[in-house]
Protein backbone atom coordinates (compact mmCIF):
# COMPACT_ATOMS: atom_id res chain seq x y z
CA UNK A 1 0.00 0.00 0.00
CA UNK A 2 1.31 3.44 -0.93
CA UNK A 3 2.10 6.03 1.71
CA UNK A 4 0.97 8.91 -0.55
CA UNK A 5 -2.35 10.63 0.05
CA UNK A 6 -1.69 12.57 -3.17
CA UNK A 7 0.18 10.68 -5.87
CA UNK A 8 3.35 12.63 -6.67
CA UNK A 9 3.24 14.43 -10.02
CA UNK A 10 6.93 14.96 -10.80
CA UNK A 11 6.28 17.54 -13.52
CA UNK A 12 4.02 19.60 -11.23
CA UNK A 13 6.57 19.40 -8.40
CA UNK A 14 9.35 20.53 -10.73
CA UNK A 15 7.16 23.37 -12.03
CA UNK A 16 6.93 24.71 -8.44
CA UNK A 17 10.70 25.41 -8.49
CA UNK A 18 10.29 28.66 -10.46
CA UNK A 19 11.73 31.70 -8.64
CA UNK A 20 12.80 29.66 -5.60
CA UNK A 21 16.06 28.36 -4.17
CA UNK A 22 15.23 25.05 -5.86
CA UNK A 23 15.41 26.67 -9.29
CA UNK A 24 18.63 28.49 -8.40
CA UNK A 25 20.31 25.28 -7.19
CA UNK A 26 18.70 23.08 -9.88
CA UNK A 27 16.89 20.77 -7.44
CA UNK A 28 14.83 18.26 -9.44
CA UNK A 29 12.23 15.74 -8.38
CA UNK A 30 13.24 12.56 -10.19
CA UNK A 31 11.17 9.55 -9.09
CA UNK A 32 8.88 8.01 -6.50
CA UNK A 33 7.56 4.61 -5.55
CA UNK A 34 5.10 3.37 -2.93
CA UNK A 35 7.47 4.07 -0.04
CA UNK A 36 9.93 6.78 -1.10
CA UNK A 37 10.51 9.88 -3.21
CA UNK A 38 13.75 10.91 -4.93
CA UNK A 39 15.21 14.28 -5.92
CA UNK A 40 18.64 15.53 -6.93
CA UNK A 41 20.77 18.67 -6.85
CA UNK A 42 23.49 19.88 -9.18
CA UNK A 43 27.05 20.01 -7.87
CA UNK A 44 28.78 22.96 -9.53
CA UNK A 45 29.77 26.56 -8.75
CA UNK A 46 26.20 27.30 -7.55
CA UNK A 47 26.46 24.72 -4.77
CA UNK A 48 30.19 24.59 -4.01
CA UNK A 49 31.85 25.79 -0.84
CA UNK A 50 35.22 27.59 -1.24
CA UNK A 51 37.20 24.31 -1.51
CA UNK A 52 35.24 23.07 -4.51
CA UNK A 53 33.06 20.57 -2.65
CA UNK A 54 29.29 20.43 -2.35
CA UNK A 55 28.34 22.86 0.42
CA UNK A 56 26.72 21.16 3.42
CA UNK A 57 23.97 23.77 3.33
CA UNK A 58 23.10 22.76 -0.23
CA UNK A 59 22.76 19.15 0.95
CA UNK A 60 20.39 20.36 3.66
CA UNK A 61 18.38 22.37 1.10
CA UNK A 62 17.91 19.18 -0.90
CA UNK A 63 17.00 17.13 2.18
CA UNK A 64 14.52 19.66 3.54
CA UNK A 65 12.94 20.24 0.13
CA UNK A 66 12.47 16.53 -0.42
CA UNK A 67 11.21 15.70 3.08
CA UNK A 68 8.83 18.63 3.36
CA UNK A 69 7.38 17.86 -0.06
CA UNK A 70 6.97 14.23 0.96
CA UNK A 71 5.05 15.27 4.08
CA UNK A 72 2.82 17.56 2.03
CA UNK A 73 1.97 14.61 -0.24
CA UNK A 74 0.98 12.53 2.82
CA UNK A 75 -1.48 14.93 4.45
CA UNK A 76 -5.04 16.08 3.82
CA UNK A 77 -4.23 19.59 2.55
CA UNK A 78 -7.85 20.67 2.95
CA UNK A 79 -7.38 20.34 6.74
CA UNK A 80 -3.63 20.59 7.45
CA UNK A 81 -0.38 22.17 6.41
CA UNK A 82 3.14 21.12 7.34
CA UNK A 83 6.21 23.04 8.48
CA UNK A 84 9.72 21.99 9.34
CA UNK A 85 10.58 21.60 13.03
CA UNK A 86 14.12 20.27 12.85
CA UNK A 87 16.62 19.15 10.26
CA UNK A 88 20.04 17.61 10.85
CA UNK A 89 22.68 16.31 8.53
CA UNK A 90 25.77 14.17 8.86
CA UNK A 91 28.13 14.89 5.97
CA UNK A 92 29.99 11.68 5.13
CA UNK A 93 31.90 12.31 1.91
CA UNK A 94 32.70 15.26 -0.32
CA UNK A 95 31.33 15.53 -3.85
CA UNK A 96 32.94 17.85 -6.43
CA UNK A 97 30.75 17.57 -9.53
CA UNK A 98 27.72 15.95 -11.16
CA UNK A 99 24.49 15.47 -9.27
CA UNK A 100 23.74 14.25 -5.79
CA UNK A 101 20.58 12.20 -5.43
CA UNK A 102 18.49 12.01 -2.27
CA UNK A 103 15.91 9.40 -1.30
CA UNK A 104 13.39 10.20 1.45
CA UNK A 105 11.64 7.44 3.38
CA UNK A 106 9.30 7.89 6.33
CA UNK A 107 10.43 6.89 9.80
CA UNK A 108 7.20 8.07 11.45
CA UNK A 109 3.96 9.42 9.95
CA UNK A 110 1.96 10.50 12.97
CA UNK A 111 -1.04 12.75 13.47
CA UNK A 112 1.04 15.79 14.49
CA UNK A 113 4.56 14.98 13.33
CA UNK A 114 6.34 13.27 10.47
CA UNK A 115 9.98 12.14 10.61
CA UNK A 116 11.89 11.44 7.39
CA UNK A 117 15.17 9.64 6.78
CA UNK A 118 16.89 11.19 3.75
CA UNK A 119 19.98 9.56 2.24
CA UNK A 120 22.13 11.48 -0.26
CA UNK A 121 24.66 9.88 -2.59
CA UNK A 122 26.88 10.94 -5.47
CA UNK A 123 26.75 9.60 -9.00
CA UNK A 124 29.12 6.83 -7.89
CA UNK A 125 26.42 5.57 -5.50
CA UNK A 126 28.54 6.27 -2.42
CA UNK A 127 26.74 8.00 0.46
CA UNK A 128 27.56 11.67 0.93
CA UNK A 129 25.08 12.72 3.63
CA UNK A 130 22.45 11.27 5.95
CA UNK A 131 19.75 13.68 7.08
CA UNK A 132 16.71 13.49 9.33
CA UNK A 133 13.81 15.93 9.00
CA UNK A 134 10.98 16.39 11.50
CA UNK A 135 7.83 18.07 10.23
CA UNK A 136 4.94 19.50 12.26
CA UNK A 137 1.47 18.74 10.91
CA UNK A 138 -0.71 21.71 11.82
CA UNK A 139 -4.48 22.29 11.41
CA UNK A 140 -5.24 25.01 8.84
CA UNK A 141 -7.14 26.99 11.51
CA UNK A 142 -3.78 27.54 13.26
CA UNK A 143 -2.05 28.99 10.19
CA UNK A 144 -0.38 32.31 10.99
CA UNK A 145 -1.52 35.36 9.01
CA UNK A 146 0.52 36.27 5.90
CA UNK A 147 3.37 38.69 6.41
Amino acid sequence: MSLWRTTPDLQALNDLRKNTINETLDVRFDAFDEESITASIVVDARTHQPYGLLHGGASVVLAETLGSTASYLCIDTSQFYCVGLEVNANHLRGVRSGRVTAVARPVHLGRTTHVWDIRLSGEDGKPSCISRLTMAIVPLGNMPPPV
